[in-house]
Parts: C-alpha cells; structure tokens; sequence
C-alpha cells in the first residue's frame, strides 16, 4: 500500500478518535477502531496490530505508570475525604480575602495539585470555594474555569520541578531523569504562566466592573452544577482520560464530618516534596543498583525506574500522612481506600488505549514521512519536540496520552541528538512536559469539558479565558525555556 494511503489513513483514524471522544464516547473503544483504520488503509494485518502492536503499547504504559495512577487517586481521595483539600481552599480564602479572589483560588489549586492531588479532585472541591469568592467579590462566574485552570493545570502540571502529575513523571524513563530536571528554567516557565494568567484575568475583571456585570448565577453557591456533573456520563469519559480520576468515584468514600487545620491538611503535601526530593537527590544515588541489569529484572537501569520509584514512594508516604494526622477525618478508612484506587483504573486504560494507538501509528511506514519533517522542524530539536508533543497533545485531547506517544516514537531519536550536540537531557524533559501542556487545553480537551460542566458554564462563555491563562501563558512560557536552554543551557 502506498504511503499516501498510509498518511490518510492515519489522519483519518486521529479525526476519529478526536471527534467521537468528543462527544463522550468511550476512548477504550475508540483508540483500537481508530488504530485499525489506520492499519487497513496501510494494508498492514489488522488483528496483529491489535493484539501484538496496540496490546504491547497499552501494555508497556500501564506496567510503567499504573503505580502513580494508583497512588495519585488514593492520595486525591483521602486528601478528599479527610477534608484537607477544603482546608487548604478555605485557609487561602481566610488569609487573601474576597478582595484576592481570583489569586485565592489560583494558589489554593496550586497548592494542592502540586502536592499531588488528583485534577479532578481539586476541580470538585475548588468550584464551591470560587462561587462562594466570586459571589462575595461580585466577579462574574465565568471567569471561573479559567481561574481554576490557571491554578490547578498549568505550571503546576508541566513546569514546577518535583512536581508528582503524570506529565512530569512520563519523560523519566526515555530520558533518565528526575522529577527535578532543568529546575531552574521550570521555575522561570511557572513564574511566566502565574504572572501572564493572573495579569489575564485581572484585566477581564477590571472589564467587567466597568460594564456593570457582577455574578449573576442563579445557582449561589454551584452545588447543583457539580452534582450534575458526576451524573453526566460524557464527563466521566472526559475527566476520567484527562484528570487521571475517575469522576464516578467522588460519590464513594465517606467524608469526615470537620476538617483539620490549615498546617495538618498542608502537612501531607510537604511530605510529597520532601521524600521525592529525598529519593532523587539523597537515598537512589547511594543504592546498590547493579541487580537491576539482571534479566530478573527487566534487564533496566536505576536511571530508566529513579523517577518512577521517587514519586511512587512520595506519594505512598504522603498517603500515610493523611491517614496518621486525619484518621478522625476518614470515618469509613477501607471504602476510602477502595475509591481511592478504583479511581486509577479508567484513567490508566484509557490513557494507556491512546499509547497503544499511537504504537500503531508509529509502526505503519508511513509514519516514516510523518517523522522526518518532525525532525526537519527548523530551529533545533528543541523546538521539533515541543512541536512534536503540542500537536499530539492537541490531537489526542490529553497531555499524558500525547507525550506519551511522542516520547515513545521519537524520544530515543531525540536521546541521540541531544547526546551529539551536548544538550542536556533534563531540558529535553522541561521542554517536553511543558509541551504536552500547552495545546492540550484545546476546546475538545477532557479537562476543559470537565471543568465547565463543574462550574456550570460553557465554552461560549468561558473558553478564551481558559485559552488565554492557560495555552497562551504556556506557549510564552514554552518559547522563554527553549531561547533560555539554547543559549545558557540546563540549570
């Protein structure tokens, strides 16, 4: 078959995956459909791409990842029911006041998301606390998701070093790096996304009470919203792929019936940072590794699982956390528990099912002409691979899902050319993740869907703000990584 038959067949499988996802359908069955569209129109077998090609990508995720999925959704749901993610809410609201709303919500979702809290958790527990602030500070309601998206899915997802999302952990295997790398351009990649998104939305609130437009809705304090939203199963498909939570799993577990003090819920999230620190820096250089080689063993390297086994640990430790200074708080422990890790297993296969279709894709031939005019990008490879990891990210409507996909097709390529031309392989991770989460707040993105439905507004209403605080500051704040990494290098 031709490589031109090859090429549409592949562009015709990603319209599928993208539209039909969309519009709710399940991504379990959409990924292998649209892998086997691709696969026919290259006249490749079809039922060996399907259990030998798609399976072994799917595969490969999950043994890799399913260990974060499962403790990041643990720890989202005892943060959750414990109430320390109100907590921490609450206490940023006490301390800015409604005059700081907007800055409130923004480091109250940067708090508990860069202390590993699972998107949607924080998407769940943050929407109440912006209405009761919008309303008592008379900002109109629909600048809310782009509020809570500039806090809960944006320097603290892609650019905050040590940060446990997924995004962060997924380069370390290609590359051999930590949840630290390239610290330094991360921090200056945050600090351009916070500024340009706060500077953002302080604007349209200053338009707004301008025109005389308040907060208008009818709903005060936005419960019903969010009810409706873990009713509605097309945003259980979304969130579930894009937010590494099963939506389905909020209404499991058993809330306690007060909440701790600001410090206690804030305890477990320092525990998070320090043992990952700990791990990366202090405790895996001093281990005895060399079993690890051993077949036994997968026949791998420390710098292929260090980064997965830092956060694994952090996070296994901040869960032990919640449950030591809260267990007053957690009233039903093993129904917690169970939600908990029940909330990791649709997120995982569905991101897994993109991989295993983007294993496909990148097996057929013509995905050949596709990688070389990735790799002829002019500017570097820098700029290639952020190219590469925002249109997969876009496509794909997941940032994990799109990275994934890019790292596995072109990551070792891009191994070889940082090797050659002395790049650092931390900055091929910074500017990967910070990729990935650039145009994957894209309209059809599951985290965009989600969030609306949670807020109870739309994207008529509220999308160019959650474009402009959180794909635009993150294209600047990409741009600003790769010129400051060309010239000066990693630090």
């Amino acid at each position: 078959m031709s490589d031109p038959m090859g090429l549409l067949g592949i562009l015709l499988g990603l319209a599928l995956l993208m539209g039909l996802a969309f519009r709710g359908w399940s991504v379990l069955l959409l990924a292998p459909a649209a892998a086997l569209v691709a696969a026919g129109f290259a006249g490749e077998p079809l039922l060996a791409h399907w259990t030998q090609t798609f399976m072994g990508g799917a595969a490969g995720f999950i043994a890799q990842f399913f260990p974060l999925f499962l403790l990041g959704g643990v720890f989202g749901k005892l943060m959750d029911d414990s109430g320390s993610v109100t907590a921490i809410a609450n206490g940023m609201t006490a301390r800015l006041g409604r005059k700081r709303a907007i800055l409130s919500v923004v480091l109250a979702g940067a708090l508990v998301t860069y202390g590993g809290v699972s998107l949607f958790v924080a998407f769940f527990v943050l929407a109440p606390m912006a209405h009761a602030m919008f309303r008592a500070a008379d900002i109109p309601h629909r600048l809310m998701p782009g509020t809570i998206m500039l806090g809960a899915s944006t320097f603290t997802m892609s650019a905050l070093p040590g940060t446990p999302a997924i995004q962060n952990a997924i380069p370390m295997p290609f590359f051999g790096t930590s949840p630290w790398a390239a610290p330094g351009l991360g921090l200056i990649a945050a600090l351009v996304m916070a500024a340009l998104g706060l500077w953002w939305l302080d604007y349209r609130e200053k338009q707004a009470r301008k025109a005389g437009e308040g907060y208008s809705l009818s709903d005060p304090d936005g419960r019903e919203a969010t009810e409706r939203a873990l009713d509605d199963s097309v945003v259980r498909e979304h969130g579930a792929i894009s937010t590494e939570f099963d939506p389905a799993e909020m209404r499991h577990g058993e809330h306690g019936r007060s909440e701790p003090g600001f410090w206690t819920a804030l305890a477990p999230i320092g525990v998070v940072l320090m043992v990952n620190l700990l791990m990366t820096a202090v405790v895996l250089p001093r281990m005895d590794t060399g079993f690890l080689a051993d077949p036994r063993w997968g026949g791998t390297t420390i710098g292929a699982v260090a980064g997965v086994w830092s956060v694994a640990l952090a996070l296994f430790a901040a869960c032990l956390a919640v449950v030591l200074l809260n267990r007053a708080n957690l009233p039903s422990l093993r129904a917690t528990l169970d939600a908990g890790a029940n909330s990791a297993v649709l997120p995982v296969l569905g991101v897994g099912s993109l991989v295993g279709f983007g294993a496909v894709v990148a097996s057929l031939p013509a995905f050949g002409m596709v990688r070389d005019q990735v790799l002829g990008i002019g500017g570097g490879p820098l700029v290639s691979l952020a190219v590469a990891t925002n249109v997969l990210a876009a496509l794909t409507g997941s940032a994990s899902g799109g990275l994934t996909i890019a790292l596995d097709t072109l990551g070792p390529t891009y191994l070889r050319i940082a090797a050659e031309q002395g790049i650092d392989p931390g900055l091929l991770h910074r500017v990967a993740v910070i990729g990935a989460g650039t145009l994957d707040a894209l309209p059809h993105n599951g985290a965009v869907v989600t969030l609306l439905a949670v807020c109870g507004s739309d994207h008529r209403n509220s999308y160019l703000d959650i474009f402009m605080s959180s794909v635009v500051s993150a294209l600047v704040a990409l741009v600003v990584v790769i010129l400051l990494g060309s010239l000066i290098g990693s630090f």
